[in-house]
């Protein structure tokens, strides 16, 4: 049995990273500078830290940057009739599969948004389309 469990564990991994490496691609074809957020909330000191790599076994590299959401994203803002730049738009991105949040992860959102580290965070899921990506905006149960 633990060694059906740790084929799954393996191929649930591989096809995570695969969608995460998807929705990168998508948001690079639409404008956006995407790279892997190495930061993590701390709930219970209230604050901002950097996430701990995780060791996965002798001889298995280390799996580094494993914070939460998975991607910081941002984009130069342009008025419409100027070229000089407004500023930046910056987002923090989520890939789940199946798009929902469990309730540590929502309470992290909740603290980006409070904190105003994120002007928004997005959930990217899988479509039932194939190869189409959902992006859908995290809402506070509060807003």
């Amino acid at each position: 049995m633990e060694e059906k469990n740790r084929i799954k564990g393996k191929k649930s991994r591989a096809a995570g990273q695969r969608f995460e490496n998807k929705v990168r691609k998508d948001l690079e074809s639409k404008g956006w500078i995407c790279d892997k957020w190495s930061n993590q909330v701390d709930l219970e000191n209230n604050k901002l830290v950097p996430s701990k790599h995780k060791f996965r076994g002798v001889g298995i590299p280390m799996a580094m940057g494993t914070g939460f959401p998975d991607f910081v994203c941002f984009h130069l803002q342009i008025k419409i009739h100027d070229v000089s730049p407004v500023g930046y738009n910056v987002i923090g991105v989520e890939c789940k599969s199946n798009g929902y949040l469990d309730k540590i992860e929502k309470e992290k959102c909740k603290w980006y948004k409070d904190n105003k580290i994120f002007s928004e965070i997005l959930i990217a899921s899988k479509s039932k389309e194939r190869g189409e990506i959902n992006y859908k905006e995290f809402k506070d149960a509060a807003n």
